[in-house]
């Protein structure tokens, strides 16, 4: 007799599987291409950093598994206190945190050696907490002033803090909030009026940051990422346009069939092939079929199973959580996807469930969790009224 393992995992199940295939995909995406930096680091021992990816994916499935059998109704009170730990978080992040290449992203977890992305938190918890807003104040969404106050401020606010270290992060995060707002029913005058005021505060931003320097240090990064990726060849920095033109060699060498697993030769030369760039090495050594088609059909199946259980909930919190949150999810993939085939400049997103990383794979497994907890309790209702028909019957 088998074991119907799928029992104990409810909700949707091609949710389930989606992740799954991703994770198992990743681990050979990543061992694939950590080769430089284990060499580095570890003496060539590949091993070390695929064990690791490794904890960090069963870890993400078990995050993922208790998530979803939490009623999605607490994640509306956990929300408020995620929101206000959130701002003195990235505060912290920006004042103390650990910098890189100008950006300070990361916090040390004192005693572990281990490094937490405030933004991935930020992000997880602005968007359960502007689903929240917008349920609670559905009477009063005709009031500008309500949406300035209880949605636009606490979304201006994170973004503002998150946009200083990270701009992509930042511009993902408040386009989420927007696209939420208008399936929330906020009047689109509006959306485009606090979408007039973010142009205008960003622009002053701007300005801020070329009297005073020191201030907003990597205007410069995005001003030369958007000049080589629009500019002509007479105006690209070759050095500076060098992670997008590796990326470029890799896509094009993969060819439809591509080279094999573990035959990259651009994870040799691209600074982050196991992150930032790990679809130019999956179409590279999978193919474009394979590796690019079947990635991005994934992300695809995702988001279509992520919009299915946002419409199936019978409740509206459920509903702009779960379409929240695979937006957010989806939005992200899909842009380090056209960055990995230039289409998009480079921005320094992480692929979901794909690229090596820790926070990023943990909050994307609470996400996924959070999605497959509103598909678990709709199920669950749809059960008992159908139960209920068939008892009247």
């Amino acid at each position: 007799m088998g074991i119907n393992v799928f029992k104990y995992f409810k909700g949707d199940k091609a949710i389930w599987m989606i992740v799954l295939i991703l994770s198992l995909m990743s681990l050979m995406a990543v061992y694939s291409s950590v080769v430089t930096l284990a060499y580095k680091h570890h003496d060539g021992n590949t091993l070390h950093y695929l064990f690791k990816h490794l904890k960090i994916i069963v870890l993400g499935f078990v995050l993922m598994y208790i998530t979803h059998r939490v009623k999605y109704g607490y994640f509306s009170r956990i929300s408020q206190i995620m929101l206000i730990a959130a701002v003195p978080l990235l505060l912290y992040t920006l004042i103390k945190g650990a910098n890189l290449n100008e950006a300070s992203r990361w916090i040390a977890i004192p005693g572990t050696g281990l490094t937490f992305q405030t933004s991935d938190f930020a992000k997880l918890a602005l968007i359960m907490y502007i689903a929240r807003v917008l349920t609670q104040q559905q009477s009063k969404l005709d009031d500008f002033k309500t949406v300035l106050l209880h949605v636009m401020l606490p979304a201006g606010v994170i973004s503002a803090l998150i946009l200083p270290a990270n701009f992509s992060t930042a511009a993902l995060l408040f386009t989420t909030c927007l696209i939420l707002m208008f399936i929330g029913g906020v009047k689109l005058k509006y959306i485009g009026a606090v979408l007039g005021i973010a142009v205008v505060g960003f622009m002053l931003l701007l300005l801020l940051g070329a009297a005073f320097p020191k201030t907003l240090p990597r205007i410069d990064t995005w001003k030369q990422r958007i000049v080589n990726f629009v500019g002509g060849e007479e105006e690209q920095d070759a050095d500076k346009n060098y992670q997008a033109n590796q990326a470029k060699i890799a896509v094009a060498t993969g060819g439809f069939m591509g080279k094999g697993p573990g035959n990259s030769t651009q994870r040799n030369f691209l600074p982050h092939p196991y992150s930032d760039f790990i679809f130019a090495i999956a179409i590279e050594e999978y193919g474009s079929v394979m590796g690019g088609i079947g990635i991005v059909g994934l992300y695809l199946w995702l988001l279509f199973r992520g919009i299915r259980v946002a419409t199936r909930s019978k409740k509206t919190y459920g509903t702009l959580l779960a379409f929240g949150l695979s937006f957010s999810l989806i939005f992200q993939g899909m842009i380090n996807m056209a960055v990995a085939v230039n289409l998009f400049p480079v921005t320094g997103q992480p692929l979901p469930f794909l690229s090596m990383g820790g926070t990023s794979i943990l909050f994307s497994s609470l996400a996924i969790g959070i999605i497959l907890s509103v598909s678990r309790e709709s199920e669950e209702e749809d059960s008992t009224q159908k139960g209920g028909e068939i008892a009247t019957a």
